[in-house]
């Protein structure tokens, strides 16, 4: 095995976001009287990037993000409600949702048995370690790293670093990043200076500059490259 160490991203690779933050937001919308529809979504999905966008860049802190994304979204739809209380209520009906991705489970299972997996996240800890405590695949991880706990981000190199303190004795050359972001996940192999894997199931084209050692659109392509 080429790689002793694998380092998978959580949301979009093996958990299934879109769905999760689907489920979450109308759950939450129906709670506080707010019709649910596509417009809604989209138009969380479109405050919340640009939030997330602006943490990666260290512009903005995650308590902040928390509320900024619904604030926006309730002066778009000129709703009054609190912010905070529904970024509350949000943040409790999506650590809720462990839905994995299709096959995520198996994938990590045969990986596991000749690699170290690691789970590395720029998520909120109250909503990532809920949601990976209540996952079936926990038992392959010995922990996640999250980003708000840390007090880094991916792609800072730091995180990275961090995660590599937790491995024995690894170097450089035995990790391999996994993830479906390329400003987040494959920006962080790079700065980090380790292999990268882009998880690209939808066919995204390359809109940035970055170094990508492998692509795929199959998790279980995993096995055939990690075997080779």
């Amino acid at each position: 095995m080429k790689y002793k160490w694998l380092l998978f991203d959580a949301d979009g690779t093996l958990f299934n976001y879109d769905l999760a933050e689907q489920i979450a937001l109308k759950k939450s919308a129906d709670e506080i009287g707010l019709t649910y529809d596509e417009n809604l979504l989209q138009a969380y999905k479109k405050f919340n990037g640009d939030m997330w966008l602006l943490f990666e860049k260290g512009e903005i802190k995650p308590d902040e993000l928390k509320v900024k994304r619904f604030s926006l979204l309730l002066d778009n739809y000129d709703f009054d409600f609190d912010p905070g209380k529904l970024s509350s209520i949000y943040i409790e009906n999506l650590a809720d949702c462990s839905v994995l991705i299709d096959g995520a489970e198996n994938i990590v299972k045969q990986l596991s048995k000749s690699s170290k997996l690691i789970l590395i996240t720029n998520g909120l800890k109250t909503v990532q370690r809920k949601r990976f405590n209540n996952s079936s695949i926990k038992k392959y991880f010995p922990d996640i790293i999250i980003s708000e706990e840390i007090g880094y981000a991916k792609p800072d190199p730091k995180m990275l670093d961090y995660a590599a303190s937790k491995m024995e004795a690894a170097n450089k050359k035995e990790m391999l990043i996994i993830g479906d972001s390329l400003s987040s996940d494959i920006k962080a192999g790079n700065n980090f200076g380790i292999d990268t894997c882009w998880y690209n199931p939808s066919g995204k084209s390359i809109d940035q500059e970055v170094e990508i050692t492998y692509e795929i659109s199959d998790l279980k392509e995993l096995l055939s490259i990690l075997n080779d």
